[in-house]
């Protein structure tokens, strides 16, 4: 019987995940422009077992020898805020790598018209898929990241990333 009603509840989770965009035709996606300087993100995180959280991220960034570096602070429901540092570099066209300060692994993105896709391991054994859409006049981009464990989807991010503070 748990097992069902987890399982119900695992897949409604995946259920209500919002859709993440497809590339459209318009502005390229450039980390590196979209990220230099200060933005704001204000989200939504969805945790299985848990009620809806707001998530208010606070990013600089800058480009150092090649590297775009972007320092954030997280706040996350009532919780204290928590800063953490992405380390992005180009490794081809459209293609980057780097590493992420709370990840467990490295991060590898592609860039596919105005969509930027980045992956990474999170600590516990938790595979995060993170896909970033450039809205047309470039200032904002809707981000979703979707976390799984053992290929059920345990939590949904649905954010959006404004440029400027």
């Amino acid at each position: 019987m748990k097992a069902r009603l987890g399982l119900a509840l695992l897949l409604g989770l995946g259920g209500c995940m919002p859709s993440v965009e497809p590339p459209k035709p318009g502005p390229h996606f450039d980390p590196f422009v979209f990220f230099a300087g200060d933005s704001r993100g204000e989200a939504s995180l969805r945790k299985l077992f848990s009620s809806p959280e707001p998530i208010h991220v606070r990013s600089h960034g800058q480009i150092e020898s090649g590297t775009l570096v972007l320092a954030q602070t997280i706040a996350e429901g009532d919780t204290p805020p928590r800063d953490r540092v992405w380390h992005i570099r180009a490794v081809g066209p459209d293609r980057f790598a780097g590493t992420l300060s709370d990840a467990a692994g490295p991060v590898s993105g592609e860039v596919e018209g105005n969509r930027l896709h980045l992956a990474f391991a999170m600590k516990g054994g938790v595979a995060a898929d993170q896909w970033l859409t450039l809205a047309p006049d470039g200032r904002s981009a809707h981000n979703i990241l979707v976390a799984r464990k053992f290929g059920l989807v345990v939590a949904v991010l649905d954010e959006t990333i404004r440029r400027g503070s």
